[in-house]
Formats: C-alpha cells, sequence, structure tokens
C-alpha cells in the first residue's frame, strides 16, 4: 500500500522545482554584476568619441580617439592582479563572498565615470580621474568572470554548458542594453548635447543598476566548490602557477578569438562612422542586433553542446569565422550601407554566440574546483590584456597606419588560429570534448 505525500513534505516534483529556482536564482546573482561590467565597458568603448573631446582634447579628432581607446586598454592591465587577488579571495572565502566585493568596486568605478569633471574644467585631473575610474573597474571586473563562472557551473555539474553559457549571455545583455542607449540618445540628442552632457547618462543608470545587484549578491546562496579538507588553508594562486599552467594556456587561449571578436563587434559602429561616413544613430542601432543574438542565442548554443558535445560546435565555428572574416570586411567597406553593415553584424554575432555559449565550460574544466576562480580569472584576464582591451585601438591604428579599413578583418584572423590551437591542445592534454 502506498501512503501518500503530503503537501508539506519533499518529493520528487518539489526538490525539482525548487531545484529550478534555486538555480534560477544563481543565474541571476551570478550574472547582474557581469551584465553590468560588460555594459560599463560597451558604453565606454560606444561613446570614446565624446569621451575624448571631453577628457584629451586634441587638434585632431583621430587622436582623441584613440587616447580615449589608450586608457580603454589601460584599465586591462590591472586585470590579471584583480583576477588574482579577487579570484583568490573568491576561492578561499567562498564565492558568494567574493562576487559582492567584486560588484561594490564596480559601482564606485561607474560613480567616477558619470561624474568626474571634464578637461576644460579641472585641466590633467580630468583625465587621470577617468584613468583611476577604469582601473577600479578593471581590477572589480578582474574577479568578476572567475568567481561568477565558478559559481554558475557548480549550480549543476551535468548542465554546466548551458549554466556556464549565461556568463556569456550577461555580457550579450549588458552590451544590448549599452547599444539601445547610445541609438536612442545619438539619434534624439544633438552631436553638442552629447558631447556635452549626454554621454554621462548611460552611466548614471549604471549607477542605479549597481546597489540593486549588490542587494541581490547579499541574499544569494553559497555553494560548496570542493569538499577535500584544508580549503581554507590552501593558496589558489601557488597552486595555479604550480600545477595549472597548462590549463591557464588552454583557457586563455580558447578566449582569444572571442575577446577579439567581442570588441571587433563594439568597435564597428565607430569603424562605420569613421571610416565609411554612416550617420551615428544608424551605425549603433547595428549593435543592437548582434546583442540580442548574444544575450538569447548563446544559452540556446550551450544547452546544445551538453547534448552534441561542446568541441563539436566550437571547432567548425572558429574554421568558419577564419574564412569569412575578411570577405565580411571588404563586403561591408564596398557597399558602404546599413543594410549590409546590419549583415555582417548579424552574422559575426551568429559565429560569436555558437561559439561563446559553450566556452565558459571549456575554460571551466582546465582547472581544478579548489582554485577554479583564481584560475578562471588570472587566465580569463590575462587573455583579455593580450587579445582584447587594446583591441579597437589597435584597429583603430592598423586602419590610420595601413590605409586600408580591412585591417581589423586580418588581425581577427590571424588570433583565429591561435584558438584553433588551444582548442587541440585542450583535447590532448584535458581530455575536454
Amino acid at each position: 500500500m502506498t501512503i501518500p505525500q503530503q503537501k508539506n513534505q519533499p518529493g520528487p516534483a518539489r526538490d525539482q522545482a525548487e531545484g529550478t529556482q534555486s538555480a534560477t536564482r544563481g543565474i541571476i546573482a551570478a550574472t547582474i554584476g557581469n551584465a553590468l561590467e560588460w555594459f560599463d565597458i560597451a558604453i565606454y568603448a560606444l561613446l570614446a568619441i565624446y569621451i575624448g573631446r571631453n577628457f584629451f582634447p586634441s587638434h585632431d579628432p583621430a587622436v582623441e580617439l584613440i587616447q580615449a581607446f589608450a586608457v580603454f586598454g589601460v584599465s586591462y592591465l590591472i586585470r590579471p592582479l584583480g583576477g588574482l587577488v579577487l579570484g583568490s579571495f573568491a576561492d578561499r572565502h567562498g564565492l558568494k563572498k567574493g562576487l559582492t566585493v567584486t560588484i561594490r568596486l564596480m559601482v564606485l568605478g561607474t560613480a567616477l565615470l558619470a561624474f568626474m569633471p571634464s578637461y576644460g574644467t579641472i585641466g590633467i585631473l580630468a583625465p587621470v580621474g577617468i584613468v583611476l575610474a577604469r582601473l577600479i573597474q578593471g581590477f572589480s571586473a578582474g574577479g568578476e568572470f572567475g568567481a561568477a563562472t565558478a559559481y554558475l557551473i557548480a549550480q549543476n555539474g551535468k548542465r554546466k554548458g548551458f549554466l556556464g553559457s549565461f556568463q556569456f549571455a550577461s555580457q550579450g545583455l549588458g552590451s544590448l542594453i549599452a547599444a539601445i542607449f547610445v541609438a536612442v540618445l545619438t539619434t534624439v540628442l544633438t552631436d553638442a548635447q552629447m558631447t556635452e552632457w549626454g554621454w554621462r547618462i548611460p552611466f548614471l543608470f549604471g549607477l542605479l543598476v549597481g546597489p540593486a545587484g549588490f542587494l541581490i549578491r547579499k541574499e544569494m546562496k553559497e555553494v560548496p566548490v570542493s569538499t577535500e579538507p584544508g580549503d581554507g588553508q590552501h593558496s589558489p594562486i601557488r597552486q595555479v602557477f604550480a600545477t595549472q599552467k597548462t590549463g591557464m594556456m588552454i583557457a586563455g587561449g580558447a578566449l582569444a578569438v572571442s575577446t577579439v571578436l567581442n570588441f571587433i563587434l563594439q568597435y564597428m559602429p565607430t569603424f562605420a562612422i569613421k571610416e565609411l561616413g554612416l550617420e551615428p544613430g544608424i551605425s549603433f542601432t547595428s549593435l543592437i542586433i548582434t546583442g540580442v543574438i548574444l544575450t538569447f542565442g548563446t544559452p540556446v548554443v550551450g544547452h546544445l553542446s551538453d547534448r552534441f558535445g561542446r568541441l563539436a560546435i566550437m571547432v567548425p565555428t572558429v574554421i568558419v569565422l577564419l574564412i569569412a572574416v575578411v570577405p565580411l570586411f571588404l563586403w561591408v567597406i564596398s557597399a558602404r550601407s546599413f543594410l549590409v553593415l546590419a549583415l555582417v553584424m548579424t552574422i559575426l554575432g551568429l559565429l560569436k554566440a555558437a561559439y561563446f555559449g559553450a566556452l565558459p565550460s571549456v575554460m571551466s574544466d582546465s582547472f581544478d574546483p579548489r582554485s577554479r576562480a583564481t584560475g578562471l580569472s588570472f587566465s580569463y584576464n590575462t587573455a583579455v590584456v593580450a587579445f582584447g582591451g587594446f583591441t579597437p585601438m589597435i584597429a583603430a591604428y592598423l586602419v590610420q597606419q595601413t590605409g586600408q579599413a580591412v585591417a581589423p578583418g586580418y588581425y581577427l584572423a590571424i588570433i583565429a588560429l591561435i584558438s584553433l590551437a588551444a582548442l587541440a591542445a585542450g583535447v590532448k592534454l584535458r581530455g575536454i570534448k
């Protein structure tokens, strides 16, 4: 005889529902800070023209832009240090504590950017203040990726491709919101208004999101990372550098092409304005397309990777990107139209989502769980420094020096070869599939 379950007794259906709710809360808590981080990154890159005018005034607009992008890149130099310090803190004291620290620092950097007086008001202190704000944000972002990714993967080891994909889906969401902001602002405001005060509006919005993210993370549930004894005493930094150098090479190399492609997409509206002569409002609208694709397409790819294998999706994608990127650049240069720009951005966005979806779980599998946040944070941020933060400046510089608008496409193709080699090493040395 079967005794029916009481309503207040846990059963399989109730356990599954609670598990789903817990995973959903975990996804929101882990990714809200990452979305804010990438919102700020995208906003700075998209508004670099106006930031350059306010804080790096010059008689040459190209020099203003390059200097603004240089500060954008400089902030990435501190990210590996932030990855080591904050990643180690999260591994030793808990992922929840690590994530609450990162979002506090992120809000501080955003506040400095939002309220910093211009060069015309306080002189040299203005660009110094912008550099300081970006360094604080860079240090915070250094620990964000590793702790958030480790937290997501820990929710359910059988669905790590899907859960890990929300790390990068949140980047797409941040970029999407940034693109909408800039597209609307540059359409409704004049160039003079954007230069004078309009560029500050998105940063003020970031200040509203930050405290909400902190409260969500403060109430999030901690997850156990390892059951091995001595977790509170071990040194994650020492362990990573002593035993997991190969993992750092695999994770960083696999990330390279995704990072460069991401910043190339961020650079494309500026490229369309400066090199193709398209209107700012139209150019920035094209970035909304890729934001939608990355936000909603990345989790779909993550789900598929759990079923069919991660590298079965990632390797063909990077090969297609390697072959197609230069022809795509040549197409958009010759056409000089919004339609073609939108089509090219769509194709690149789809390729990025296909590669992006499984990437966090592949990187995560490169490291031991006891030092995963540290290893992920350091490898991620080192790769971002080497292949990402300076990409907009490199792209602008290559176009200026070579006189060839297609130059960023060649740069991306070279980086694709590096990621292919890293994925091959992951299969051979770590058994990643």
